[in-house]
């Protein structure tokens, strides 16, 4: 509990754990699929975060490290028959050997170059999954997997694989929460502050840039694996070049630099597609249009406002919406006063 030695702060959170708990008991099975796919996305975005947030490494393979994890644990389910519990782990730990591997460029390189490095990565890994036909299967690149189970139950319905990514969720943020308050995240800020002013201080640049990419690719493994278990199936189209610009646009809205930006972030871009259908859809019914007569209108509307959100908040709030969140938290704080 040293993270949070406020009583307050101790309240708040233990009320937000409160919270997560009882969703539950009040939600259908569709808000439980749309809750489960925002836990899914904030591990992610957690991840990318201490990456391109903390450290200031570009990084458009994010997707892709994704894609390692998510056919690490399927090939150790489907094929070998390991429990979920030992392929969520191993999918983390081959994607962060395969990040760490791809991060080597980051010591020479970095902003814009980088960015086309962690680009090649999407591109590489992509043709390998494509191409060898022991990681893919070979039809169409496809590995189905068995339902998850925990000492015999069956991973089967939206409230069961709630707790199966919850955990991993809470521990996910709490041991970022952790990294970027100790040393080791003091030595991300400070790359990313000023690289070369780390290295006069004493940091290892190089150590540090390979560290922040294996616990970024880490991360990535996990959230890979765990949509493997929970949508049954690995398949390289999950994680496409797209992908890792969601993921990017999740960290850019929520809050470069920020664990709980990349929550915010990630509630965000899950929900904007959601949101949207239920606008156009309205709005058609109004004009007396079908759903199909919208269909692409409505896919090329989501790209558009994914575009537009980035460049909004890149010109007015840099710092996304956990700055907003802390604006509304100050002006609580102080009211009625000003200052």
């Amino acid at each position: 509990m040293a993270l949070y030695p406020l009583p307050l702060a101790m309240a708040s959170y233990a009320l937000g754990v409160a919270l997560l708990l009882t969703i539950p008991l009040v939600s259908d099975s569709h808000t439980m699929a749309i809750v489960n796919l925002i836990g899914l996305a904030a591990i992610g975005a957690i991840g990318l975060n201490i990456l391109t947030g903390y450290t200031g490494q570009v990084s458009l393979g994010h997707g892709a490290f994704m894609m390692v994890g998510a056919y690490t644990a399927a090939i150790l389910s489907a094929r070998y028959g390991m429990p979920f519990w030992v392929g969520l782990p191993a999918g983390g730990a081959v994607a962060a050997a395969v990040g760490t591997f791809f991060g080597i460029p980051s010591l020479r390189i970095k902003g814009l170059y980088l960015a086309i490095a962690t680009l090649a990565a999407q591109f590489i890994i992509e043709w390998c999954i494509n191409h060898i036909p022991w990681i893919s299967g070979g039809v169409q690149s496809t590995i189905y997997v068995p339902t998850p189970a925990f000492l015999g139950w069956e991973i089967n319905t939206e409230y069961r694989r709630y707790f199966m990514i919850l955990p991993v969720f809470m521990l996910a943020y709490v041991a970022a929460q952790n990294l970027v308050r100790s040393r080791v995240g003091r030595a991300f800020i400070a790359i990313r502050d000023r690289d070369v002013a780390a290295e006069i201080i004493g940091v290892d640049v190089f150590k540090y840039k390979l560290l922040a990419f294996a616990v970024s690719s880490f991360y990535a493994g996990v959230a890979g694996a765990l949509w493997t278990y929970y949508l049954k199936i690995a398949n390289y189209e999950h994680f496409i070049l797209s992908t890792s610009i969601s993921y990017l646009a999740m960290v850019i809205i929520g809050g470069l630099g920020s664990v709980l930006g990349s929550v915010f972030g990630a509630t965000f871009i899950t929900l904007l597609p959601i949101v949207l259908v239920y606008v156009v859809e309205g709005i058609a019914s109004l004009f007396g249009f079908t759903y199909f007569a919208i269909a692409d209108f409505l896919a090329n509307l989501r790209l558009i406002i994914f575009g537009g959100l980035i460049i909004l908040f890149l010109a007015i709030e840099p710092e996304g919406l956990y700055r907003m969140w802390g604006n509304i938290k100050r002006y609580f704080r102080f009211w009625p006063f000003s200052y």
